[in-house]
């Protein structure tokens, strides 16, 4: 059995907590490893650690931060397919979309290789009679990442990359479902030079994330997973003094207006729907079809899904794997079974599907006319169940996605560029697409949802990250002649 160890002071430490968790291969349903555990005793001896490295890291210069965030792109690209196998092992997603996975946080690490030009501050010449006003920006110290199962190397790659060359120490507590692809990265920072203890792994469930949010020397938490985790992580977090962003789930919503381009809007619905399974917070997982383009669509749609191979994530053949757990499987399953009796259409039932024998998996399920008051209407049910909502016109579909509860992403697909321009104006949700149905922002942009999707002032990575990461100095300077100055009780004025 495969013991999967915290990673501390750059090396692997094994745990003393005496617990352990179980990791998967969901292609196969067995059992592939065992996680540490940590104990609240064991993070407080992991951030001591990272406080120690953070010092001397902070100390760094730019030059040399940028020369280790270069060398650990490099790494990260050389090695990206055997991060993919690795994700793929324990999440079960097919290797093609791993590799997209590790793509799209290889963006982020190029992104955090601009540091110095990120860091600049500003600088206003003689503010007042002999007087400079300058800003600088400055890491906060150590600063956490908790991170879910479904991006278990992206989204640590959103966080770790622009805080470490920030002059953060970084220390990870990834999700245990799938916690090897924490400790390759932690190997790549090693590789690329990076000192000892600034990037740190530790293992766990609630005890580990409760001592996090709890250690007076974190200074801020950045969080992915669902709304309820995400709330408790923002209100928990925030009321020990610490700065926090916790993103939650979603209920991404695809408008399709009758003008639309059939097969494409078809064609990404599907890619839209069940990549990855359905197990990601910008999956769509409601079509708003608008007006008559209602019957087309859900048949071209349907068209598409018998053609889709479901199999190991390992087999090129395989265009979408299985769920993380049989728990999380058999929970997608009962939101079939209740939207069928609440009325909804099932166009494709995921539950009858012709499946491989073993591991999680779980066929893709189209439900046609589904309504609001529906439990797989209102709930993230993170998974392969794609939902069609039928409206009449633009009007009504603004007001559907308005009303959710969730505002992470949306799209419309439309060939009136007026109508597209309108939407992005109109509708409440932090990241939208025309005519891309997965609007996740590049690099250099910021991710981040609204409403129930967003606990916390900043989105994630880019820009705002930068300024998650870093705190802000003002310093007003003079330097008199000697003999010059004076006592003056006034409250200082710029004239």
């Amino acid at each position: 059995m495969n013991r999967i160890a915290h990673w501390i002071g750059g090396a692997e430490t094994a745990g003393t907590s005496g617990r352990v968790g179980p990791v998967y291969n969901p292609a196969s349903g067995e059992q592939s490893g065992e996680v540490d555990l940590a104990s609240a005793a064991e993070v407080a001896a992991a951030v001591a650690v990272a406080k120690e490295a953070g010092q001397a890291w902070r100390s760094a210069s730019l030059s040399r931060r940028a020369a280790v965030l270069f060398k650990f792109r490099e790494l990260l690209a050389e090695r990206a397919g055997e991060l993919a196998e690795v994700i793929t092992s324990e999440h079960g997603k097919v290797l093609s979309d791993a590799a997209g996975e590790v793509a799209r946080g290889l963006e982020n690490a190029e992104f955090a290789t601009g540091i110095p030009h990120l860091m600049k501050g500003a600088y206003s010449e003689q503010a007042a009679t002999g007087v400079d006003v300058y800003s600088i920006r400055q890491p906060l110290g150590v600063v956490a990442g908790i991170t879910p199962f479904n991006f278990p190397a992206m989204v640590p790659l959103w966080m770790c990359t622009t805080a470490i060359a920030a002059g953060n120490a970084f220390v990870l507590k990834p999700s245990e479902k799938d916690p090897s692809s924490a400790l390759f990265l932690a190997r790549l920072w090693r590789d690329a030079g990076l000192p000892d203890g600034v990037f740190t792994v530790v293992h766990g469930d609630k005890e580990a994330v409760d001592a996090i949010l709890a250690h007076p020397d974190i200074a801020a938490v950045s969080f992915v997973g669902s709304t309820p985790i995400a709330k408790y992580i923002y209100e928990t977090g925030t009321a020990h003094g610490k700065r926090v962003q916790a993103l939650g789930g979603a209920k991404n919503h695809m408008v399709v207006l009758p003008d639309a381009e059939l097969d494409a809007a078809a064609d990404a619905a599907v890619s839209a729907a069940y990549g990855s399974a359905g197990e990601r917070c910008m999956a769509v997982s409601v079509v708003v079809a608008v007006g008559d383009v209602a019957d087309p669509l859900v048949d071209a749609i349907a068209a598409r899904l018998p053609k889709l191979r479901i199999g190991a994530g390992t087999d090129p053949e395989s265009q979408m794997g299985p769920l993380i757990s049989a728990a999380h499987r058999d929970k997608v399953a009962g939101y079939v079974s209740r939207g069928a009796t609440a009325g909804a259409t099932v166009v494709a039932d995921g539950r009858v599907a012709d499946l491989p024998a073993d591991g999680f998996f779980l066929g893709v399920t189209l439900l046609d006319n589904v309504t609001p008051d529906m439990d797989v209407y209102a709930d993230e049910i993170f998974g392969p169940v794609l939902c069609v909502v039928r409206v009449q016109t633009y009007a009504e579909a603004l007001e559907l996605i308005n009303d959710n509860e969730y505002g992470n992403g949306t799209a419309i697909f439309t060939r009136d560029g007026g109508a597209a321009r309108q939407f992005q104006f109109d509708v409440n949700a932090g990241m939208v697409g025309v005519n891309v149905p997965i609007p996740v922002p590049v690099a250099y942009y910021s991710f981040g949802g609204w409403k129930a999707s967003l606990f916390g002032d900043t989105h994630m990575y880019g820009p705002d990250g930068v300024h998650f990461f870093t705190r802000t100095k003002v310093v007003t300077s003079r330097w008199p002649d000697p003999g010059t100055s004076s006592v003056d009780l006034g409250f200082p004025q710029t004239r």
